[in-house]
């Protein structure tokens, strides 16, 4: 805990693992999480949202700045796409369940996921980079 070599929650951790810097990435078995990629059809921006079912219902996050409905092109559970891809950041992936104690309270305390670094990455660049575009991130969205 001294080296700050950690993290946990989607945004960090993602950050983290696009960075190289993650060695071991730990999962809540039933992490309920889908990652969709989507494009703007009138700008061709891409985007990856990471959603939970609670914010899947809200149509918002499929809906464009110029009220255009946006293209779906992959959605997949965060799970999985994390069997899929781990190795390419050089990460190893451990899955944890919720029936410890210690389980239990990674999964309620820290979202259900999280992962032990190689180094510490500048998570404040990743704050101000959220700021710049006006994004409103809320943990306690994702209802685990």
């Amino acid at each position: 805990m001294d080296t700050g070599k950690f993290c946990f929650g989607i945004r960090d951790t993602l950050y983290a693992l696009e960075a190289g810097a993650v060695e071991e990435l730990i999962v809540y078995e039933a992490l309920d999480i889908n990652r969709y990629v989507i494009k703007n059809p009138l700008s061709g921006e891409e985007k990856v949202l990471h959603l939970s079912e609670l914010q899947e219902a809200d149509s918002s996050h499929f809906v464009g700045p110029e009220g255009e409905e946006l293209e779906v092109l992959e959605k997949l559970s965060l799970l999985e796409w994390f069997a899929n891809n781990f190795k390419t950041f050089g990460a190893r992936l451990q899955f944890v369940t919720n029936k410890s104690q210690e389980g239990s309270q990674f999964c309620k305390g820290f979202g259900g996921i999280g992962a032990l670094l190689r180094y510490k990455p500048d998570f404040n660049s990743l704050d101000a980079s959220i700021e710049a575009e006006d994004l409103d991130y809320d943990p306690d969205e994702y209802g685990l």
